[in-house]
């Protein structure tokens, strides 16, 4: 038992370390020859899918960034209204905050939903049904590119195992070939003190030294040349892994930070617990259709709310009607601060590694250029069809 139990922590450390290793773009030029067109193409264009792909999540992420950045600056706004103004806000913001105790009283029954998650789910309540989707579309995509990675990882060390198996025989060739020469030569050596010292004949002695030289050594060149064009053959394999890999790679990072993201924003740990609470939220929300007067009163003071807030540089004055402890209180209104700057540091450390990933595809391909100037218009074409294209 004890055995299995370390095999099996074995295996989740090396696991674990590969891993980290998909974070990481490899570049590895040096199995590349830029001589051959096809090879030179497909790794400017491996540089130019990278930059796209980083591009392209770019995009998706500056209009969230935007969004978060826009509360971020309705809170400051908000704490800056003069007194007098403020008074005003907070007024219907107490009388919010009485019908929401009232609420809070039915709420007390047993087998009801929790304020805490209904006004949680109620705040993105136009956003969880789609959060779940994407949950689930992200948990499902993590699945596929692990399963990648991990054949990719499979394939390249079953490659750089067999380019070791080679590189071993290929020496192992050429000793028996320094023994086989070695060989001949003591052979004639032997010959001649035969032939001149005890003057016998040895005509056939030197052929068939000769010969067997010969023949030993053709079949060692043609099993050295076999081996070193199978060599070449798995090194352009391995070459290929690792561009595939780095696409891979950038598809793994940028899924496995949106999860964190969305596991973030959503506050769950995964798009099956986010459902459970969704449903319940939803049929919570059906009960709560008795209390038609109070929610109508509800909905006349937040309609105040929205209509005061409009009046001042807010931009989503709609988004406060469910946060009004945060207007009454500054501890609150400080936590869903510290929740908004920690959704933008989120989408920050997305934005700066896919412009890193940009930044470093195009300088590789800069570095290809200053490295083989004969093919360095080829490239920056091949660049300028990209950009123009994009």
């Amino acid at each position: 038992m004890g055995f299995l139990q370390r095999m099996f922590r074995r295996n989740q450390n090396i696991e674990k370390t590969s891993e980290e290793d998909w974070d990481n773009i490899v570049y590895a030029r040096e199995s590349v020859d830029f001589k051959d067109e096809e090879q030179r193409s497909r790794y400017v264009v491996n540089c130019l899918e990278q930059m796209a792909e980083a591009s392209k999540e770019i995009d998706l992420l500056t209009g969230e960034y935007n969004l978060v950045t826009s509360y971020l600056t309705d809170t400051d706004e908000i704490e800056a209204l003069p007194e007098s103004e403020r008074e005003v806000i907070d007024l219907i913001a107490r009388k919010l905050s009485t019908l929401e105790q009232e609420t809070k009283r039915y709420r007390g029954k047993k087998n009801r939903m929790s304020d805490t998650l209904y006004y949680q789910m109620r705040r993105r309540e136009a956003e969880v049904a789609e959060g779940i989707e994407k949950l689930k579309e992200a948990e499902n995509y993590a699945g596929l590119v692990k399963r990648d990675l991990r054949r990719l990882d499979g394939e390249r060390n079953a490659y750089e195992y067999r380019r070791a198996e080679l590189h071993n025989g290929m020496n192992n060739l050429r000793g028996m070939a320094v023994i086989f020469l070695t060989a001949l030569v003591v052979c004639v050596l032997m010959l001649l003190v035969l032939q001149f010292v005890f003057k016998m004949d040895t005509y056939v002695g030197y052929i068939l030294a000769v010969a067997v030289a010969a023949v030993a050594l053709t079949v060692l060149s043609v099993k050295f040349m076999d081996a070193d064009k199978e060599r070449r053959r798995v090194e352009r394999g391995i070459n290929k892994i690792i561009q595939l890999q780095n696409k891979v790679k950038i598809r793994y990072v940028n899924n496995r930070q949106l999860l964190d993201y969305l596991y973030l924003k959503y506050e769950t740990d995964s798009a099956k617990n986010l459902e459970i609470s969704w449903n319940k939220y939803l049929q919570e929300k059906e009960e709560r259709k008795q209390f038609a007067e109070a929610e109508a009163k509800t909905e006349f003071y937040q309609k105040e709310l929205v209509e005061k807030l409009s009046h001042y540089r807010v931009s989503d004055p709609h988004r406060w009607i469910h946060q009004v402890g945060a207007l009454l209180d500054r501890r609150e209104m400080v936590e869903i601060r510290h929740e908004l700057i920690q959704r933008r540091q989120s989408l920050r450390k997305q934005l700066d590694y896919n412009t890193d990933v940009a930044q470093t595809a195009k300088k590789e391909i800069m570095t290809v250029v200053e490295q083989h100037p004969a093919y360095a218009r080829e490239i920056l074409e091949m660049v300028d069809r990209y950009e123009e294209g994009a």
